[in-house]
């Protein structure tokens, strides 16, 4: 029995007994010590995974947002310049490349800013107008479907100077018959109700009053011309969106939050599309008309855009399209003429400007008056004349 007790005793004895360890708190865990063997993972595991949804972070949700609006800012431009380009040489390539090589940068960034200022002036304010509406409506959603439209993160990633910019930009580009929409669109955009105006009712309501008599005294005498001319369209533009500013900043009801998001986005890009045909058909260089003949001889009206001059010839883009190099000796006299598109079609005016002119013309108008315009601009395509 004592052999068969110090036996087990000593076979006890080489099994090692392990030792309690003490508590070690997890903020105090040795990176580097080795925490033995991990578990691989298992399909059981990796289903578990995929049906945990995956939580962006808010951060960098914001920078998602904001790389794509300031891509949508600088690589719109740009797309439109190229396109305008191609449109204006006809689809040919050759043509586009002698654009290419004598319209230079400066030249077709400016182009692009006289006659694109307003499309892109137009986007802008609906997009930070619908977005601040929507970004408040939101809020009314529950908790757990709180997930905010693109318009509402881009409103809310833009700064409050960018946003202001924008509307100096329409105030000065926009024709004047549009300008009213620029007030319920600038009331939604900054979230503007009638209770900031006063708190209490009275002066209040004195001071939508004295507003509304300014905007009558400054638009009665254009509401009295549209009104004998039957023109309705002008009516209501020059009427309702005054009337639609008190109104128009948000909460919106719930329920109509998330169609209107996605309807909203829809129709702002068909609206740009839509006004953006006009803009790339735009011509970049000038209309002109060259006369053009030998001494004494018969002359040619050659109707179309300069492209470049130089020593020897006189590169001109017919507006019926074809190059033609005109020999510089040839050439008798020329004219700038103005687009069908710069025709008035009103002939409405609001104290002295035109309302189909922007403030900008209006004023460009007042130092250079507008001359008549010359006989041969009147004669389209290709006129022969005795000199």
């Amino acid at each position: 029995m004592s052999a068969a007790r110090t036996a087990t005793g000593d076979a006890d004895a080489d099994v090692p007994v392990p030792t309690p360890r003490a508590s070690v708190p997890t903020d105090h865990v040795d990176p580097d010590a080795d925490e033995g063997p991990r578990a691989e993972p298992t399909a059981d595991t990796d289903r578990v995974a995929d049906a945990v949804p995956v939580r962006w972070d808010p951060a960098e949700r914001r920078a998602r947002a904001s790389q794509s609006f300031w891509t949508a800012v600088v690589g719109v431009p740009a797309i439109f310049s190229v396109l305008r380009l191609g449109v204006e040489a006809g689809g040919e390539l050759q043509t586009t490349l002698l654009l290419v090589a004598n319209v230079g940068t400066v030249n077709l960034l400016a182009g692009f800013l006289t006659t694109a200022a307003r499309l892109l002036s137009t986007g802008l304010v609906a997009v930070f107008a619908l977005g601040a509406v929507l970004a408040v409506s939101v809020e009314r959603l529950p908790p757990g479907t709180r997930r905010r439209p693109l318009f509402a993160r881009w409103a809310d990633l833009t700064p409050a100077w960018f946003v202001l910019a924008s509307f100096l930009l329409a105030l000065l580009t926009w024709p004047l018959l549009y300008l009213p929409l620029l007030l319920p669109a600038f009331a939604a955009a900054f979230q503007l109700r009638p209770e900031r105006l006063h708190e209490w009712v009275v002066p209040r309501f004195l001071a939508i009053i004295a507003l509304f008599a300014g905007y009558g005294w400054l638009m009665v005498p254009t509401l009295r011309a549209a009104g004998a001319e039957g023109d309705l369209l002008v009516l209501a533009l020059l009427t309702v969106p005054p009337v639609l500013a008190l109104f128009i900043a948000g909460p919106l009801p719930g329920v109509v939050i998330r169609p209107l998001a996605s309807v909203t986005e829809v129709a702002v890009l068909a609206m740009l599309l839509w006004a953006a045909l006009p803009v790339i058909s735009t011509p970049v260089l000038p209309l002109t008309v060259t006369t053009v003949g030998a001494e004494n001889g018969p002359t040619e009206d050659v109707r179309g855009h300069v492209v470049t001059t130089d020593d020897v010839n006189m590169v001109i883009l017919q507006e019926r399209g074809g190059v033609r190099y005109v020999p510089v000796g040839l050439v008798r006299a020329q004219v700038l003429c103005p687009s069908e598109e710069e025709l008035p079609r009103h002939r409405l005016r609001i104290h002295d400007f035109h309302v189909e002119d922007s403030l900008l013309e209006g004023l460009g108008r007042r130092v250079r008056p507008v001359h008549r315009i010359d006989a041969a601009c009147r004669a389209p395509g290709l006129t022969t004349s005795p000199q």
